[in-house]
């Protein structure tokens, strides 16, 4: 349950029942956010009208790595310390991938300097939220008030 929230989750699973169980499954939901940015946030797939179920997997792949790129160019960006130079109003926050298309943006209209691919992190070294009332979501998403476990015997 969602602290301050009267919704109750069912979570379905044939893990162990545990918190560690439940915050992966927690991280697994938040990968809509990326469906969102993908979808319309910063691409705007819906106005691409392919329905063609091929084509769409060949877009769905170009977009996957252009998400990625400007992903971990966002996360250069925030770690070199340069974020002020594409977001004013850093303590408001943004997303990695929307650092790294306004940094790429000014690689091409500005003349920056474009980074060389980094990998990814496992733990995010300095994360950035879109405000900060995502970042108190985020670290609020998931409080249980009670996990109860049910057997099913085939």
């Amino acid at each position: 349950m969602s602290k301050g929230s009267k919704n109750r989750i069912a979570v379905i699973t044939d893990e162990e029942p545990s918190l560690q169980t439940l915050w992966q499954y927690g991280l697994r939901f938040r990968v809509e956010e990326l469906f969102l940015d993908s979808k319309s946030g910063a691409f705007e797939l819906e106005e691409s009208r392919i329905r063609d179920p091929k084509s769409l997997e060949r877009l769905y792949l170009v977009v996957a790595l252009a998400l990625l790129f400007a992903t971990t160019q966002g996360m250069v960006v925030q770690i070199q310390g340069l974020r002020t130079q594409v977001d004013p109003h850093w303590k408001r926050g943004l997303s990695y991938l929307k650092i790294g298309i306004r940094w790429l943006k000014g690689v091409l209209h500005k003349g920056r300097a474009l980074f060389p691919p980094v990998p990814l992190v496992s733990r995010d070294p300095q994360p950035c939220f879109a405000s900060k009332k995502a970042k108190k979501q985020y670290y609020d998403a998931i409080w249980f008030s009670r996990i109860r476990e049910l057997k099913c015997r085939a």
